[in-house]
């Protein structure tokens, strides 16, 4: 359906779309924001002012009907000024950010109850993120359907704390490692400055919502998605991927970045692209075997190193102070380390790149799939295991060696994988040709523009009146 079809087909709805404080929310949802703007939707994208300053520009087509709403994220004593998103949160602090966040509570009510007041204004939907129970709440309140965005279905199958799965499906979630199973956050189960867990939270959000709607599609998941809808208990619409401009568009600013400068000498495919997302907590003994076993490896790569946790401040843009003595003089001649920002999607889509190590975060591999890269797996936290096991099992890529006891790695088992993505013909051969399958399905804009109609169309149903999905108000 072409867009003048699509915009005359019947009016425009208004949705309101409030994301998670994290920049891997942030960024997608801003995408579906203005893949609903294109259509000709009025979206209010509701987030704090410091974040809200540091997202891309909109894209022309969708600016003018896509609304920043700004809500103040209110102080706790003892979290940074300026600590809104989970980037900037030092990791003591990441309690009292969960506290902060449960205060937003009264300010979306209080907008919310402006943007009702007004019934020409009056928004058709709520589109809120997992932990946004407060959201849901507003929703019920004023009688708007709320759509909850959940996580991938990998991890909603695997994590029986989710969904509490039934007797014949525990046999999926009992596949979870037993390191991931010892290492869940506390205040994933225990209440934290708040007073809730997060699964309370998530647990409050889903009984107050009225559908599920998650970025992922069964072309992606096709094991977990169908076993994920079951667990829900309420209608889940599936968003499709929300891949990024392949084209460019945003990636122009970063072709003149001096990593994709860098990456212009090398040759073909013969670059691992080495990034665990800016959140993932690795110690510095961890940095130190991921450092030992590319050297091992002998591949050449791109290390985008973020500051490990418990580390100093950093002196270096190189992350030397970091990194194994000698490590830098050793491996000059086929490695680059940086510490700053790097444009991703440039050096993703640049020809030199023949692989990615990654943490297995869903935007990382979308992105990283996008342009049919082989992936190095090292998933750390959260839905990052069960992701890596759903992509291992699309045979995409290989995960690194872990200790089945405490999950840890060594540099051998970064070696191991490295060389078997990067190096040895046949097993190369066989991810390469798995991940240019899986490329088929990210880069399908067709497809996933289908995906956004029909969840525009599920959304219409239920604002016309004619589907209905009664949420618990408790």
């Amino acid at each position: 359906m072409d867009l003048d079809a699509r915009l005359s087909s019947s009016s425009p709805l208004r949705i309101v779309i409030v994301p998670w404080l994290a920049f891997g929310h942030l960024l997608p949802y801003l995408e579906l924001s203005e893949r609903l703007a294109e259509r000709g939707h009025h979206v209010s994208y509701v987030s704090t002012p410091r974040n809200l300053a540091r997202l891309p520009p909109l894209r022309p087509a969708a600016a003018p009907r896509v609304d920043l709403v700004a809500l103040p994220l209110p102080r706790v004593d003892g979290l940074p000024d300026g600590a809104e998103s989970t980037n900037d949160v030092p990791s003591e602090c990441r309690e009292l950010h969960w506290k902060a966040f449960d205060g937003l509570a009264a300010p979306f009510a209080e907008f919310l109850a402006a943007a009702c007041a007004n019934e020409a204004a009056r928004p058709h939907w709520i589109i809120a993120d997992s932990f946004h129970h407060w959201a849901a709440a507003s929703a019920i309140d004023h009688k708007v359907p709320c759509a909850l965005l959940l996580s991938t279905a990998a991890l909603l199958v695997a994590e029986p704390l989710l969904l509490q799965p039934p007797a014949h499906l525990e046999a999926a979630a009992a596949s979870v490692p037993r390191h991931e199973q010892e290492q869940r956050p506390p205040a994933l189960t225990s209440p934290d400055a708040s007073g809730m867990s997060i699964i309370q939270r998530f647990s409050l959000a889903k009984e107050r919502c009225t559908v599920g709607a998650i970025r992922s599609c069964v072309e992606w998941e096709p094991e977990s998605f169908p076993i994920a809808v079951a667990l829900f208990g309420k209608p889940v619409v599936p968003l499709g991927l929300l891949p990024p401009s392949h084209d460019g568009g945003r990636r122009a600013a970063g072709s003149e970045h001096a990593t994709v400068r860098w990456l212009d000498a090398q040759p073909p495919s013969s670059v691992l692209y080495v990034a665990l997302g800016s959140e993932v907590p690795l110690r510095l003994e961890q940095v130190h075997e991921l450092a030992l076993g590319l050297e091992l490896a002998g591949t050449r790569f791109l290390w985008a190193l973020r500051k490990p946790s418990g580390a100093a401040v950093l002196d270096k843009d190189d992350g030397s102070g970091m990194l194994p003595p000698g490590f830098q003089d050793r491996t000059h001649a086929l490695g680059l380390v940086t510490t700053g920002w790097v444009p991703q999607m440039s050096i993703l889509a640049h020809a030199s790149v023949g692989g990615f190590l990654t943490h297995c975060g869903r935007s990382s591999l979308v992105e990283g799939l996008l342009f049919g890269h082989p992936l190095v797996m090292l998933p750390i936290f959260g839905d990052q295991g069960p992701n890596a096991r759903q992509m291992e099992a699309q045979k995409v890529g290989l995960q690194v060696a872990r200790d089945a006891n405490d999950g840890s790695f060594d540099r051998h088992g970064i070696a191991s994988a490295v060389r078997a993505v990067m190096v040895d013909g046949e097993a190369r051969r066989g991810f390469v040709a798995a991940a240019a399958k899986m490329k088929e399905v990210v880069a399908d804009k067709e497809l996933h523009d289908r995906y956004v109609d029909e969840f525009i169309n599920q959304l219409r149903s239920y604002a016309d009146g004619g589907a209905t999905a009664t949420p618990n108000s408790s």
